[in-house]
């Protein structure tokens, strides 16, 4: 081990829609956890990697924590709860634009009688004032236990190298868990599978895409070429839903797939052919085959 090497696990934590999956992506400097103005996007927990010459971070993305409607949120909500019990550090992300919600209140309950160091993240200061900030932070702190308490914007960098440094401060000395180039834990399709499910949220109605799952069927480099074939499954629980999502003349799944292929192409630095086809499964999210299917257990 190297001398005062610091490693340790970090968790991610928050109601939905508060900005965790863009801290983490502004953490580790690539996008590995998909992105939406709608709750609930982050299904799995992804486990990303930050290595600096004397540390190493890894970061593990919940979903929300929320009420469960299914068993799809059952499994997501248990899988945030089971986090905080592995890892040295949480950062418990709030939004001080949007103030102090009863799901940030549910969360603080959770909080109540953990050990571990919790740091208030206070994201999206750029979208409100500092008066507002002041007053929205004191109502935070009045609420929880608190390690520390830091003001960021995700979206904008403010205050992440920062934050970086404060997380470092809270790692015990450890190994080196992972290479120096690896990023995340996650196969490359199912970060492909959540790229695509991203395109789906951005463009779809909102009745939509919370019935939407993705499953990658193929992966297959084109012998001699600098091409990647992917044939990927869009399924969604209603037959009405499924007309939505191919579009007049299929014109909202191509636009999904064309979005998609741009970032999947940065992603993987290589050119991308990609094929999408729907499927309907209806009320898929309480079906616990279709959920091992999509890797959701």
């Amino acid at each position: 081990m190297k001398e005062n090497y610091r490693s340790g696990f970090v968790a991610i934590i928050g109601r939905p829609n508060v900005g965790k999956s863009t801290l983490m992506n502004a953490m580790i400097g690539e996008k590995i956890a998909i992105i939406s103005d709608k709750p609930q996007t982050t299904r799995n927990r992804i486990q990303c990697v930050l290595t600096r010459p004397d540390y190493q971070l890894i970061f593990l993305d919940t979903s929300g924590i929320h009420k469960p409607k299914n068993k799809l949120g059952e499994y997501m909500v248990q899988t945030a709860r089971s986090s905080l019990e592995e890892v040295d550090a949480v950062l418990f992300v709030v939004d001080v634009a949007e103030g102090v919600g009863a799901g940030d209140k549910f969360i603080l309950e959770s909080l109540k009688d953990l050990d571990t160091p919790v740091i208030l993240v206070a994201n999206k200061v750029d979208r409100a004032s500092k008066a507002k900030v002041d007053e929205e932070l004191d109502a935070f702190t009045a609420m929880g236990r608190f390690s520390d308490v830091i003001r960021v914007s995700a979206l904008n960098g403010t205050n992440i190298p920062e934050l970086e440094k404060l997380i470092v401060s809270y790692m015990p000395e450890g190994p080196q868990y992972y290479p120096d180039d690896m990023i995340t834990d996650q196969p490359e399709r199912v970060i492909i599978a959540e790229l695509i499910r991203e395109k789906a949220l951005e463009l779809l109605k909102d009745e939509v895409p919370h019935g939407i799952g993705v499953e990658v069927m193929k992966m297959e480099e084109r012998s001699g070429k600098d091409l990647l074939d992917i044939h990927a499954t869009i399924y969604c629980e209603k037959k009405s839903h499924k007309a939505i999502v191919i579009g007049k003349g299929g014109k909202m799944l191509k636009e999904i797939g064309q979005r998609a292929r741009q970032d999947i192409e940065k992603l993987l630095g290589t050119h991308v052919y990609m094929e999408l086809w729907i499927k309907v499964k209806e009320d898929w999210r309480n079906n616990s085959s279709m959920l091992k299917t999509l890797g959701y257990e």
